[in-house]
């Protein structure tokens, strides 16, 4: 009986420690398989490259082929965007961005900007004095602080510790316009000229990602302490690295009602092309403001597939577009009132 009972457990031990290696063996080669079939996708993925593509609000053709140029180059989206847009930061005869804007009614030049990534990750200056290039100050402010925007001396004095020059703001001709405004100021923004006061740059890179940044001296002779919507996430920009990006110039005021780049983005998400989308956050600006005819805004969206909708309230807005080597400036339908 003994030596049956003993046959009896070296059997079920036998039996035990046969399947669990079987199903060891089995689970290991399930393993090695899907770690192959990981690799193997990517791999793919690192072989997949996207045409890149830039797209900027208003005719800034030299910013548009700077941007197009770094992401020829290999350059990420978020990296390409800051370099052009820098490009009209440092132009001195564009009254409305960077070095050379028109300043507040004080006289002061001040500059906002805020520019978001693939990741979700932002950064935003507000307010800034002395500084020229604010879109690269606000990656500074994502990436080397444990916040998303900072303020007027804050943010200039955070600039300083990071590298960056204090130049004087002010040129010689916006002086002299402000100067000439003061004899008779009068706050009535024109029509695709103080309300044309933003650079939005939105680039698709090789790698499939998405970035923006959105930069301003704001509108000409505005109250000290002024923000507009260009450097507020979701109003004058807004990134979805799974659906698209959008921008918006012209009155911020009337943008951060509707909270427009978010709006945008959130629309492609259901299902509406950039285009459609454009024309709907339009539509909700419009359809709740009985002033909309004394001010422009326009929005520029462009979603992953590299496809790109714009639209405005009034006939003159227009966006540059650089793919494939060609940087084309293209003309913008804008509402008609039923």
């Amino acid at each position: 009986m003994l030596t049956i009972k003993l046959l009896i457990v070296k059997r079920r031990h036998f039996i035990k420690s046969t399947a669990l290696s079987s199903l060891g063996l089995s689970l290991g080669a399930s393993s090695l398989a899907c770690q192959k079939e990981q690799k193997t996708i990517i791999s793919k993925h690192q072989s997949m490259t996207t045409i890149p593509k830039t797209i900027c609000t208003w005719g800034f053709t030299n910013a548009n082929a700077m941007a197009a140029k770094q992401l020829t180059e290999g350059a990420k989206a978020l990296d390409a965007a800051i370099a052009g847009v820098a490009v009209e930061e440092e132009n001195i005869k564009n009254t409305t961005v960077g070095k050379g804007g028109a300043p507040d009614r004080q006289g002061n030049v001040t500059l906002d900007a805020c520019i978001m990534d693939s990741n979700g990750d932002c950064g935003a200056v507000v307010c800034v004095e002395n500084i020229v290039n604010v879109a690269a100050l606000a990656k500074e402010v994502m990436q080397n602080t444990p916040h998303v925007m900072l303020a007027g001396a804050g943010a200039e004095e955070f600039a300083y510790k990071m590298g960056f020059n204090k130049e004087n703001l002010l040129s010689e001709a916006s002086k002299t316009a402000w100067e000439t405004w003061l004899q008779s100021p009068e706050y009535k923004p024109i029509i695709n000229i103080e309300n044309h006061d933003t650079i939005g740059m939105l680039c698709l890179d090789q790698y499939g990602d998405i970035a923006g940044a959105c930069t301003t001296s704001g509108l000409s002779y505005k109250m000290k302490g002024r923000v507009g919507d260009s450097p507020i996430i979701g109003s004058g920009l807004f990134i979805d690295n799974e659906i698209g990006g959008a921008v918006a110039t012209g009155m911020g005021e009337e943008v951060m009602k509707t909270v427009g780049s978010f709006l945008i983005v959130e629309l492609m998400r259901n299902g509406l092309s950039p285009q459609k989308a454009c024309e709907e956050a339009i539509r909700r600006i419009v359809s709740k403001n009985d002033h909309y005819k004394d001010f422009q805004i326009a929005y520029l969206a462009m979603n992953k597939s590299g496809e790109v909708g714009a639209y405005c309230i009034h006939e003159g807005f227009t966006f540059m577009e650089a793919t494939k080597g060609k940087n084309k400036n293209v003309k913008v339908d804008f509402y008609h009132k039923a």
